[in-house]
């Protein structure tokens, strides 16, 4: 009896999210497309959200929905999407590698999916022919971030190596583990500095899981632990840079010349309002609007039945969408401000 209950009380809770997913709920024609992501407080996707609903209005019944962080919640979403025979699926996965079951069940239904930011494995991509992704090459990143740090250390040596030993001291905060952001900002930041002749020590290197509040409490053990040696900061996302910021003024840092540079990655708005008091070196611009519009018109031309190629957009290998990052300074933020 009681596991009837259970079942009826989540029908029940899926009602409403079922009445506005289907074409057939809303008569008017326009395709329906089924959104998931990954988590709706996250910064940089919140940006993302906006810029998918800002391209479908008019002309897609578009519908969005919270995975909460949860791939089981996701899961189940994807089941309700296909269940009212939504006509393409944009889908900003929980784990990238659970892609291969979200394939399983549109497949199944002959439903294409567009899968955003967080890229599927090679093999899950290679497995269909109606699925594509759209993104941005994360290595890309990495790189803009170490050009940053190099060009920083080359004009301002002096100052920055505290212990005057020629090598630059750092901490490292990363984002999910297994991510492909993750992995690779960490390590094309690092190598470009390394490739660029910059003797490098890493002091500490751990995840704040892309949290600002989690990346101020990494950061207050890092200052307990190595306080004046750290001599530049790196970190995956802008969210783990302000909460890094954070602990540091909370440490009387950016008083009297007291600064450590930071570099983040994404170009949130409160990132260019860190840049501009001065307590953020750099960032590198994630193209939210561009990845937002792509995801939108890749999975429209998929519901209307048209051909991809004709979206408007470079499709890399037949299936992949690259939108290129930006470095951001204090030279040129002020171009990015909305």
């Amino acid at each position: 009896m009681k596991k009837i209950i259970v079942v009826i009380i989540a029908a029940f809770a899926m009602l409403p999210f079922l009445a506005c997913s289907g074409k057939s709920d809303n008569g008017d024609g326009m395709p329906s497309i089924g959104v998931t992501i990954y988590k709706f407080d996250d910064t940089f996707m919140s940006y993302t959200r906006n810029a998918i609903q800002l391209n479908a209005a008019g002309k897609a019944a578009l519908v969005l929905v919270d995975s909460q962080n949860d791939q089981s919640r996701q899961n189940d979403q994807v089941d309700a999407f296909l269940s009212r025979k939504v006509d393409s699926l944009a889908i900003n996965p929980v784990d990238r590698t659970a892609a291969s079951l979200i394939l399983e069940k549109a497949k199944a239904r002959n439903t294409p999916v567009v899968f955003f930011n967080r890229e599927p494995l090679p093999e899950d991509m290679a497995s269909w022919d109606k699925v594509y992704y759209v993104g941005a090459k994360a290595e890309q990143s990495g790189i803009m971030q170490g050009e940053i740090a190099y060009d920083y250390w080359i004009a301002n040596k002096a100052s920055i190596d505290k212990n005057n030993d020629g090598i630059l001291q750092y901490i490292m905060l990363k984002g999910e583990p297994n991510h492909q952001d993750t992995e690779q900002r960490t390590y094309y930041a690092i190598q470009y500095l390394k490739e660029k002749g910059v003797p490098v020590q890493c002091l500490a290197e751990d995840t704040a899981m892309w949290d600002k509040p989690r990346a101020k409490e990494k950061m207050l053990a890092f200052l307990e632990q190595y306080g004046g040696r750290i001599e530049m900061i790196f970190c995956n996302n802008d969210d783990m840079a302000l909460g890094v910021i954070e602990a540091l003024k909370s440490n009387g840092y950016f008083q009297n010349g007291n600064y450590i540079p930071i570099l983040g990655v994404d170009g949130t708005a409160p990132a260019l309002e860190a840049l501009e008091e001065g307590t953020l070196l750099g960032t590198v611009l994630n193209d939210s609007d561009n990845q937002g519009k792509a995801t939108f018109d890749i999975a429209y031309a998929l519901a209307t039945g048209a051909d991809p190629l004709n979206a408007g957009w470079e499709i890399t290998d037949g299936q992949y969408i690259w939108v290129p990052y930006r470095k951001v300074t204090l030279d040129n933020y002020r171009q990015y401000k909305k």
